[in-house]
């Protein structure tokens, strides 16, 4: 038998597939395992060349691998399918993924460590809990619109169609509406004080953590948004610029040029929606700052003068992914440029 040099693994829940190749590519074997079989499988084999799709599971695995003396490395998906022939199988995405690990211009995710994915915990439950209290609160104003009783937009507002709930002496409800409303109404109470109580504890954190509070001094660049870079980008080291970091984050214009043509069309959308949805929502705050203060840059002003508003966050959002990618690299904290010496120069 071929010694075996590199090897694919198709992670899955119970099933797993293994697809090994010798130096020169060739297959050697192509198996299933069972859950309980994969570290013993690898505890056997000499150190290899690991590759995997990265997905839910697949930097618990790549930890527990790591520590058996292989080398392993997370490919994100949308990479590994041009390597599939024909088919969606486990034999196939196996062999895909024993392939593209392979390849000397594939990128890979870097592998995260328990505190990091437990990090991210922290926010995903947290953007869960925002949506299912959004859910909530659009339930609850369909309801009571039904009944003609309405409040203006905002969350602060929520309150008061609560307090008409709860007040008994209220003839517009019936009573089997403010018994089915009630529960609705416990439940964005119960979602606010858990979405509280994590803000407190991401805060605390972000107060503690060195990158964090370098991150907090850029404009636009709050805790939650501090926290979830830290979270979510665990090497920023692996990118080769600031734009490369802003194409991952998808804050860039999507190509399709052909024939010498060059064609940018609407931002790509890569990436975390997540991180760039916080990213877009500081750069919207900072704009609306921007028109009522004299030190603003010359260069915001006049990008809102001749481009519509959202247009002009997206660009913010993309120079506060690039100002971000500067402090995590080389250190330092955000400093204002000055106005006066920005208007010397370009005069």
């Amino acid at each position: 038998m071929k010694q075996v040099i590199t090897i694919g693994l198709d992670l899955a829940k119970h099933v797993f597939q293994v697809h090994g190749a010798d130096a020169e590519g060739s297959p050697v074997f192509n198996r299933k395992l069972r859950r309980s079989e994969v570290l013993r499988f690898f505890e056997k084999l000499p150190a290899c060349l690991v590759g995997m799709e990265a997905c839910g599971s697949a930097h618990y695995w790549a930890r527990e691998i790591a520590a058996l003396g292989h080398e392993v490395r997370l490919i994100p998906p949308a990479y590994v399918k041009p390597f599939v022939k024909r088919g969606k199988t486990d034999a196939a995405d196996a062999e895909a993924i024993s392939e593209a690990v392979t390849r000397k211009t594939m990128r890979f995710v870097p592998i995260k460590t328990a505190e990091q994915q437990a990090a991210a915990m922290v926010l995903k439950t947290r953007a869960l809990l925002v949506r299912q209290r959004t859910q909530s609160v659009n339930a609850l104003r369909a309801h009571l619109a039904e009944l003609g009783i309405i409040a203006t937009a905002g969350l602060a507002k929520v309150e008061a169609l609560v307090a008409i709930i709860r007040d008994e002496t209220d003839a517009r409800l019936p009573a089997a509406a403010r018994f089915a409303l009630m529960a609705i109404a416990d439940e964005i109470e119960a979602s606010a004080d858990q979405i509280e109580r994590l803000e407190r504890a991401i805060v605390a954190e972000a107060k503690h953590d060195e990158d964090m509070r370098r991150l907090t001094t850029i404009p636009g660049v709050g805790a939650i948004t501090a926290a979830t870079i830290k979270a979510l980008v665990p090497d920023p080291g692996g990118f080769k610029s600031a734009r490369h970091f802003a194409a991952w984050l998808g804050l860039t214009p999507r190509p399709h040029s052909s024939g010498g043509k060059e064609r940018l069309g609407r931002i790509s959308k890569m990436g975390n929606p997540e991180l760039r949805s916080l990213l877009v929502v500081g750069a919207t705050a900072v704009l609306r700052l921007v028109r009522n203060d004299v030190r603003a840059r010359p260069w915001l002003k006049a990008l809102l003068a001749r481009r519509p508003f959202k247009v002009a966050a997206v660009a913010q959002a993309n120079k506060t992914a690039r100002i971000i990618w500067a402090l995590l690299n080389k250190g330092g904290i955000y400093r204002r440029p000055d106005p006066l010496a920005i208007a010397a120069v370009t005069q």
